[in-house]
């Protein structure tokens, strides 16, 4: 069984109901239009989009937090699409997306590569990435993130990743996480907004 479909198969959310602070700050910086939210677990950020007015699609590897989603969705009174897919192998639209948003999407090296290599292309022109993820300091918290220095971002690594993106904010931040029992307490984040250009 896939580990994250024991995650969130648990009574309680695991990341919690509601959308991630960094998220809810810098949505207005997302275009009208299709937004894809990458390994969105139990679709907390997804059916805040949505509420918002975008048109939303969760990508998740787990189908029970894309059942979740589809759960949280309905009790919002929003729709959004979900997708249960492998992001190792799956092939997205190629300039489709006015927004993708990747909050703590950890993933191997090889599969962070690929993912992030593709991103440029399914963003349209003007479309914005938001990416908050845990920077290597994470590991001095003992809480939130996974507990592997090789799926934690630095600030290099994601500027040579998105190099071909306009990068408009690009900071190490360590803020307070409060979001379900396993991200809460001390976070030390990366936060990027990046832009196709026109």
């Amino acid at each position: 069984m896939n580990p994250w479909d024991l995650r969130y198969g648990e009574p309680e959310p695991a990341y919690g109901y509601e959308p991630n602070e960094f998220l809810r700050a810098m949505a207005e910086k997302i275009p009208p239009g299709p937004v894809l939210c990458l390994a969105e677990g139990q679709g907390r950020n997804a059916v805040w989009l949505a509420s918002q007015g975008w048109e939303v699609t969760a990508i998740d590897a787990s189908s029970v937090g894309m059942e979740s989603a589809r759960r949280l969705a309905r009790a919002r009174g929003v729709l959004i699409e979900t997708i249960v897919a492998d992001l190792s192998t799956w092939e997205g639209p190629h300039g489709h997306w006015a927004g993708i948003v990747a909050i703590f999407g950890h993933f191997p090296a090889p599969v962070r590569e690929r993912v992030h290599r593709a991103i440029p292309s399914w963003l349209r022109p003007g479309g914005v990435l938001l990416l908050e993820a845990y920077r290597p300091e994470q590991l001095q918290h003992g809480i939130g993130g996974p507990p592997d220095l090789r799926l934690l971002y630095t600030l290099e690594q994601l500027a040579a990743d998105f190099a071909e993106l306009e990068i408009e904010r690009l900071e190490a931040v360590d803020r307070e996480v409060r979001e379900g029992r396993y991200h809460t307490g001390s976070g030390a984040v990366v936060q990027l907004v990046a832009r196709r250009s026109e």
